[in-house]
């Protein structure tokens, strides 16, 4: 299950910009979901193989040339997708807490 977040959370980062990879990390972190390198660079790829994801090069100030990554427009499609099935998902799992409490 927190691979299919993780992925959704991804494909929202990037929703409508584009990221380099230790952005998003910092972006996860930053709303307590820890992430690392290891986890994050094969599930870009990943999603870059599926026609989710491109990515850009650009030449670095300070260091080696950065890989920026956007959605694709199968990947907003599939964005779309996952918002509403993340949608109903919340809305089962709420209306089962209410049933407990009652």
């Amino acid at each position: 299950m927190r691979k299919g977040v993780l992925e959704f959370c991804v494909l929202s980062l990037l929703a409508g910009r584009e990221a380099y990879a230790s952005d998003l990390i910092d972006k996860l972190k930053a709303s307590h979901l820890i992430v690392v390198e290891g986890t994050l660079y094969p599930l870009l790829t990943r999603l870059k193989n599926d026609g989710l994801l491109t990515y850009r090069w650009e030449e670095s100030r300070s260091g080696p040339p950065r890989k920026y990554y956007r959605l694709t427009p199968l990947g907003q499609s599939y964005l779309q997708e996952l918002e509403k099935v993340w949608k109903d998902l919340v809305l089962s799992v709420e209306n089962i807490m209410q049933l407990q409490n009652n």
